[in-house]
């Protein structure tokens, strides 16, 4: 077997904020296009591609709009596919201190707002999963389906109060961190389960323009959030997709939340990690378009 050589991230994040959207060899979706609206003071960026029932893609911390390039380009023939770059994340600005889940959430409702979506299919992975159980809590008649991946009722409600301390005390640090020693702690041991050099590469150029002021408040609200008193409430369709070897949040959380939220569905990631879309995007695609299209009437 021929080992790939490791990854420069030295090279990769010389140029954090110029690097280039996505690593040599891979283009931008064509299909995408960029826009950019103003939300109560948040400069807000995101991409979308398609036509048809709006899929709303809330992604995690440390992530952008990026994240999403196979689900724009795949799911578009069917659907009209919104990417944010939440604020705090990518190109959007930076929201103060503090600021909450609940916060995000408002903003995250005026944003469908300015972008003419009322109603939506909205899938929220990790921080981005969070998220969207709060939309449903604030705004439960805006969701159509709900899928949540590789995701928590907050650190505090999975994994308890210990981890949930480690880990906001981990990021809180590591967030002072140069781009290129930060890319190398998170990428790839913390995303995925084996990881090709080109995904690694793909995602190293977006963890290198991590924004650390958003970084610290996501964490602090995953840290500070306990949803599961949420989760029996929920009644939209529901679809929980989950990597195997999801280290960070363990199929045991999974399994909590299928048997909590009434009438979920687990479909498990064979051969991913925590980044489950990008690790494994056909497998993951293929899932949310049956779900998205079944009984298209709800």
């Amino acid at each position: 077997m021929t080992l790939a050589p490791p990854l420069d991230y030295r090279a990769i994040c010389r140029h954090a904020h110029g690097y280039p959207r996505y690593p040599p060899g891979r283009n931008q979706t064509t299909t995408a296009e960029s826009a950019r609206v103003k939300i109560d003071g948040h400069s807000i960026a995101y991409r979308s591609a398609g036509d048809g029932p709006p899929l709303v893609l809330l992604h995690g911390f440390l992530c952008d709009s990026r994240v999403w390039r196979r689900e724009l380009e795949d799911l578009s023939d069917r659907f009209t596919v919104v990417a944010w770059d939440a604020p705090g994340a990518g190109r959007s600005s930076d929201p103060p201190d503090p600021f909450t889940i609940t916060d995000w959430t408002v903003c995250l409702a005026a944003f469908l707002d300015a972008i003419g979506i009322e109603r939506a299919h909205v899938l929220g992975l990790s921080w981005g999963g969070l998220l969207a159980q709060e939309l449903f809590r604030l705004y439960p008649t805006r969701i159509l389906r709900l899928i949540l991946a590789d995701t928590y009722a907050g650190w505090k409600g999975s994994l308890g109060d210990a981890v949930s301390e480690q880990r906001l005390a981990r990021c809180v640090h590591e967030s002072s961190l140069p781009a290129r020693d930060f890319v190398a702690r998170w990428v790839p041991d913390e995303f995925f389960t084996d990881a090709s050099p080109e995904l690694q590469a793909e995602m190293a150029a977006v963890v290198s323009e991590f924004h650390p002021h958003g970084f610290r408040l996501m964490a602090t609200t995953l840290a500070d959030n306990d949803t599961t008193d949420l989760l029996p409430t929920i009644n939209v369709p529901t679809l929980l997709l989950w990597g195997d070897d999801d280290r960070r949040s363990p199929l045991a959380v999974a399994e909590r939340f299928r048997n909590t939220i009434p009438g979920s569905e687990l479909a498990v990631i064979s051969k991913a990690g925590h980044v489950s879309n990008m690790e494994q995007p056909g497998a993951f695609d293929a899932h949310v378009r049956r779900f998205c299209l079944a009984n298209r009437d709800t």
